[in-house]
């Protein structure tokens, strides 16, 4: 084949279909595969006038491709990809570079990148995050890898990249897995704020009783204050929807089970191996769970009654305290996020820079927001921030709020609402603020229990008292 393309795209289904696109719209000659014909036949149709080639077969796909070549995969998560690395192996030489630009575990990226450099494969693990309309128009793009690979392809990924206040949403973040850890940990930060704004969603609806279009107003009434975000944009788009089948609002009609591709589970995962505590991520993956369990929640509805009380109080003054509820718990569940960030930089050798992670995210990724330039100006005041609640401002904030998310608390406890993930945050809040823990006590048991010892508050040093012995009466 004479043409040569500049960087190849195996999978076409629709992030990787429209992130080819997008490169070919900056200009760049790109040529895609895909084992669906119809894939390939979609992506044809689709292209145009553009630079695009179309391959239905692996072997004239590679062929295509300028050397050193360049492959970028878009495939689900697990032996997807390696079904892809194995038979593209095949067909490359030394110097060739594949890119995983899918949501693999961080693990997975290691063990690939070390069996390819065994085999002179260059291999990069991209985040990317913007959905169907980021990689189409923008996503916010996450690498890890050799940093040589990645500046092969600098270019193209600046280009194609979100871009805020002429700044790409793309950088190199660190080595290895860095990019799919990032990837990871916005993932979970995502799960977290998702199960936060439906908590408000819940208690406005079953608490205040408020309409589908008072909640419209709500949430778009919002993105006018310091929640301005992608997440709480889109919800009052939801709410605009009509079902076509029954003229009622969308959202009535959509069964109350969520599903989860194991991304925050992972960052949940992750966090207890680095002992981080990420309460609020783990309160949303929960929840995914027991929503799940819409059968047992139905027979235990009919079984166990809550408050019988209904809501009699302020409804704008509680709307208010709700606002700047979530907001304090947005913030907190981005400060666990970057908490667990700063912890596997060190151990994993990352050297991530939390200033850039927060300045990419400010574009095309899901979670996206206004408060991301205040995570930007915190970690550039003091990159080695071991927290953001100890950000003067950022602390500041989340102090001013907590009477609020107090007081949402107390209501929703007194209408029997769960506001788990609040709740998470709220509890995070005041343990990481308490210089005092009752982990004490906790190291009691244990020893009495398993003799697993415990410190001293005035010596150092490892003790074992024999309790039984101890408490026995004579």
């Amino acid at each position: 084949m004479s043409r040569q393309y500049e960087i190849g795209m195996v999978g076409l289904g629709v992030m990787g279909r429209n992130l080819l696109l997008n490169m070919a719209d900056h200009g760049y000659a790109v040529a895609g595969y895909d084992k669906d014909l119809a894939k390939v036949g979609a992506l044809r149709k689709e292209a145009e006038n553009r630079d695009i080639y179309a391959a239905d077969n692996m072997k004239d796909f590679v062929a295509s491709l300028r050397r050193p070549r360049v492959i970028m995969m878009l495939v689900p998560a697990g032996r997807a990809v390696d079904s892809v690395i194995v038979t593209v192996l095949h067909h490359l030489e030394k110097g060739d570079l594949i890119i995983d630009a899918g949501n693999s575990h961080f693990t997975d990226t290691d063990l690939r990148a070390a069996e390819l450099s065994r085999q002179n494969i260059q291999f990069l693990g991209v985040g990317v995050s913007g959905g169907e309309s980021g990689a189409r128009h923008g996503p916010s793009m996450m690498p890890g890898g050799p940093k040589e690979a990645y500046e092969r392809v600098r270019p193209l990924f600046e280009a194609v990249a979100a871009s805020v206040g002429g700044e790409p949403c793309v950088t190199y973040l660190g080595p290895g897995s860095a990019g799919h850890y990032v990837k990871m940990v916005h993932n979970g930060i995502e799960y977290g704020i998702i199960q936060l704004i439906a908590e408000t969603y819940d208690l406005m609806k079953r608490g205040l009783g408020l309409s589908n279009d008072e909640l419209l107003d709500i949430y778009e009434s919002w993105m006018k204050t310091e929640l301005n975000g992608y997440l709480v944009e889109i919800t009052s788009e939801i709410f605009r929807r009509v079902d076509e089948k029954t003229g009622q609002r969308l959202i009535d009609v959509i069964l109350d089970e969520a599903k989860q591709k194991g991304t925050g589970k992972w960052t949940s995962q992750d966090a207890m191996e680095l002992q981080v505590p990420v309460p609020t991520i783990d309160a949303a993956v929960s929840m995914r769970d027991m929503s799940a369990l819409k059968s047992e929640r139905e027979a235990a509805g009919q079984m166990f009654k809550g408050p019988a009380g209904s809501f009699h109080g302020d409804k704008d003054g509680t709307i208010d305290q709700l606002r700047e509820g979530l907001y304090f718990s947005v913030v907190l569940t981005y400060a666990q996020g970057m908490a667990l960030l700063g912890k596997a930089s060190t151990t994993y050798n990352y050297g991530l820079d939390l200033q850039d992670v927060a300045r990419i995210w400010r574009g095309g990724c899901i979670i996206r927001a206004l408060l991301l330039e205040d995570i930007r100006a915190a970690f550039g005041a003091k990159p080695d921030l071991p927290n953001l609640l100890m950000d003067p401002h950022l602390g500041q904030e989340v102090m001013t709020r907590q009477d609020a998310i107090r007081a949402v608390m107390t209501t929703a406890a007194g209408l029997g609402i769960p506001l788990p993930a609040m709740a998470a945050s709220l509890s995070y809040f005041d343990s990481y603020r308490s210089s005092w823990l009752p982990a004490n006590l906790v190291q009691a048991q244990r020893d009495y229990f398993g003799s697993h010892t415990y410190e001293r508050v005035d010596e150092r040093g490892v003790f074992h008292t024999e309790w039984r012995e101890k408490n026995k009466e004579e």
